[in-house]
């Protein structure tokens, strides 16, 4: 079997890479992976530069995999442009990807998952997207699927990633087209705010030009039961990323350990309606309330 190249986007966070290749490295099939690696250029001040230096200098270190190609950028393109550059160059060399950025901890068992998917779903043209995170919800008892696409460990086929549609007003002048742009979950999640941000220069997101992109096409996206990945990011060093603890998942119980032997099953191509009324409820903004206690606690801690 071929296993998929995985794609990593670095920037200037040498603590978040390192633990993000560390914990690739211990997958079980790190070894028989080629790791392609491309590395955002610096901004203008001499401190980003020493810091993308230092990330640069550890990449040159790394081993454990069948293959590393490093690619370095000369300018800064930033993370929105560096992805799509970066994904759609890889997807013109090769027919699937795994792509992580540098704050995505994943378990052993992530390159199992995401080759198995990748591999059992490659001839079904409604699936467009893997993805190794899942939200610390509870009573998930099996892998299930959601229309749309996701950004936190993913991997997709060449066929797929040609549904990504760029210009963000085109995709919003579809929804509307379609009425899809009052959709509950969209709404509630608000996936359509974030669109909307966009395109009004208030983030500078691809992942939700490609969530969009696969939903407004009926695509569906793969989540595991358990999540194989854990965002560090939410410290306040990433890109469109605030400071929460909401997120956070406990990979190292998930399959590891001989605690749960992973096995992979396909299952039928339906959107679990019990699982996004559950994503609805989880990714809810807090009350006044909620956030008040929450601030006090930690006050006292």
């Amino acid at each position: 079997m071929k296993y998929s190249p995985i794609v990593l986007f670095v920037y200037n966070r040498i603590s978040h890479t390192r633990q993000t290749v560390e914990a690739l490295k211990q997958n079980h099939l790190a070894g028989l992976s080629d790791l392609i690696i491309y590395s955002d250029g610096h901004k203008t001040n001499d401190k980003e530069s020493f810091k993308v230096f230092e990330v640069r200098k550890y990449l040159k270190k790394i081993t454990g995999f069948r293959s590393i190609k490093i690619i370095e950028r000369k300018k800064n393109l930033g993370l929105a442009e560096s992805i799509i550059n970066g994904v759609t160059s890889t997807l013109n060399k090769y027919d699937k990807i795994i792509v992580l950025e540098d704050d995505l901890v994943t378990s052993q068992y992530f390159l199992n998952f995401m080759n198995d998917a990748l591999n059992s779903y490659v001839d079904d043209d409604d699936v467009c997207c893997i993805h190794g995170y899942s939200y610390p919800i509870k009573n998930i008892n099996s892998d299930f699927f959601i229309k749309g696409a996701d950004c936190w460990g993913w991997a997709t086929w060449k066929k797929a990633w040609n549904f990504f549609e760029k210009d963000s007003k085109k995709l919003l002048e579809e929804l509307k087209r379609k009425n899809l742009h009052k959709d509950r979950y969209n709404l509630k999640c608000g996936y359509t705010k974030m669109l909307k941000d966009q395109i009004d220069g208030k983030n500078n997101s691809w992942a939700i030009r490609w969530y969009f992109s696969a939903y407004l096409n009926d695509l569906y996206c793969l989540y595991p039961k358990k999540s194989f990945v854990n965002n560090i990011g939410f410290d306040g060093s990433g890109t469109n990323c605030d400071q929460t603890n909401k997120y956070q998942n406990s990979i190292n119980e998930d399959y590891n350990f001989n605690k749960e032997v992973y096995i992979f099953n396909k299952i039928d191509i339906v959107e679990n309606e019990k699982v996004k009324l559950k994503i609805i409820n989880f990714l809810k903004p807090e009350s006044f309330f909620l956030r008040l206690i929450n601030f006090l606690k930690k006050i006292i801690n």
